[in-house]
């Protein structure tokens, strides 16, 4: 299931990253370990672990609505640098250009983690409302 490789090409951190994205997204531990069959102590465990097989992966990427390369190869450096960057791109219409001096990156993370928070919610609604119904 999950197990640790001494040979692991990639200095990633899967454990870690996972926990950043749960967190980035308000994905409580137990909420987690309830789409995925396990403890929130078995949650605890695996990010904590620096190698997760790839069907663990695709299962923890595939309920936190992410791809398993993303969760592999998350780097919070790497997100900042493509919103800072983002301005760096032509538009036809120029619309990014013209808000060039005042765009703040953190203001828009924060704005793409409330739109993932509400959007979390929404679904968390719709499996309470079907759970509810069955």
């Amino acid at each position: 299931m999950v197990t640790g490789s001494p040979d692991m090409k990639s200095s990633k951190h899967h454990g870690k990253n996972i926990q950043k994205i749960r967190v980035y997204m308000n994905v409580k531990q137990e909420a987690l370990a309830t789409d995925l069959g396990l403890s929130q102590q078995g949650i605890s465990a695996l990010e904590k672990m620096e190698y997760i097989d790839d069907a663990m992966m695709d299962k923890i990427a595939d309920v936190l609505g992410v791809s398993a390369d993303l969760i592999r190869d998350f780097d919070e450096r790497n997100v900042i640098n493509n919103i800072n960057n983002v301005r760096d791109c032509s538009f036809s219409d120029n619309s990014i250009n013209s808000v060039a001096g005042t765009f703040n990156p953190l203001e828009k993370i924060v704005e793409l983690y409330e739109r993932l928070l509400t959007s979390e919610r929404e679904k968390v609604e719709i499996l309470r409302n079907k759970s509810n119904n069955e």
